[in-house]
């Protein structure tokens, strides 16, 4: 039986120096958005129990 090859979501990549304007004040901040995505990617990545 042939199965569909699910490809893995690449690794969020870290916000660049520039993106951040380091006053703590922006709502969300790339970093919140950042580690929340990073947060899922790691999720995913653990096999599903069956």
């Amino acid at each position: 039986m042939n199965t569909p090859i699910q490809q893995a979501e690449p690794k969020p990549q870290k916000p660049a120096p520039d993106e951040c304007c380091g006053g703590g004040s922006c709502c969300p901040c790339v970093w919140d958005e950042y580690r929340e995505k990073l947060k899922q990617w790691q999720l995913n990545k653990i096999p599903q129990q069956a």
